[in-house]
């Protein structure tokens, strides 16, 4: 006869914990480079059973070891996107109101399809949750002004001294000019510096950025690693619109 099996509350908070934190990891890694990454530990793993069913005993023990070592693996292989996982958790509204007004929106979409019918480059990061000072490899020129088409116009202009680098928005304020940012590896891709920038500080934080090529005059924006391309004036301030 089987004993009874206590099942209380805790029972249950524990399940819905794991449950919720297992489907977290799921959204975290689904289209990312962290998935094929697992695949190829669930190949490994599919491999050590083969040969230990088999007897291949120099693989089973190789495997094994490999295996001993996992946790330490895992932290080194995923360590940027833990990095960034465990930021996105801090920067939840809960803990941080991250808004831009409405007509803040607006003035950047306005600077922007201006700067792109120029073709003047531009590069702009608005932060959200995650301070990013830590992240920009050279802070540039302080600036804390009210978030306007002029300023941002001025800035990108391509013989102002300040027009070199990426514009930080923090707190509904353009807060500094001029800051140089992580590069991001992009092979296969034809990118440009300001579309390596943009994509290096997206894949560290949860900024959302806006670039505008100089070249083909195209508006861009890059959130959480993904980039939305050919943007037009509409759709621009509905991506802002949803992301902020």
């Amino acid at each position: 006869m089987l004993e009874h099996i206590a099942f209380d509350w805790r029972d249950a908070l524990d399940i819905t914990v794991v449950a919720v934190l297992l489907y977290q990891v799921i959204q975290m890694v689904r289209g990312s480079r962290a998935l094929t990454v697992l695949m190829g530990l669930g190949l490994l793993t599919l491999l050590y059973f083969v040969a230990n069913a088999v007897g291949l005993y120099t693989l089973t023990w190789l495997l094994q070891h490999v295996f001993s070592s996992l946790f330490l693996l895992i932290v080194v292989i995923f360590q940027a996107d833990i990095r960034q996982a465990l930021g996105e958790m801090g920067a939840r509204p809960l803990f941080h109101k991250h808004n831009v007004r409405r007509d803040s929106v607006e003035e950047m979409v306005t600077a922007c399809v201006e700067m792109a019918r120029l073709h003047v480059g531009a590069l702009i990061v608005i932060e959200r949750g995650t301070r990013l000072g830590d992240m920009i490899q050279r802070e540039g020129v302080r600036v804390d002004a009210r978030i306007s088409r002029q300023l941002l116009m001025n800035i990108f202009y391509p013989k102002a001294p300040l027009h070199d680098g990426a514009v930080i928005i923090s707190r509904d304020r353009v807060t500094a000019a001029a800051c140089i940012l992580p590069l991001a590896e992009a092979k296969g891709q034809n990118f440009g510096t300001r579309h390596r920038a943009a994509l290096g500080i997206a894949r560290e934080s949860d900024a959302a950025v806006i670039v505008v090529s100089e070249e083909r005059g195209e508006i861009s924006v890059v959130f959480k690693g993904e980039f939305m391309r050919s943007l037009d004036g509409r759709r621009l301030r509905q991506v802002l619109d949803e992301i902020l």
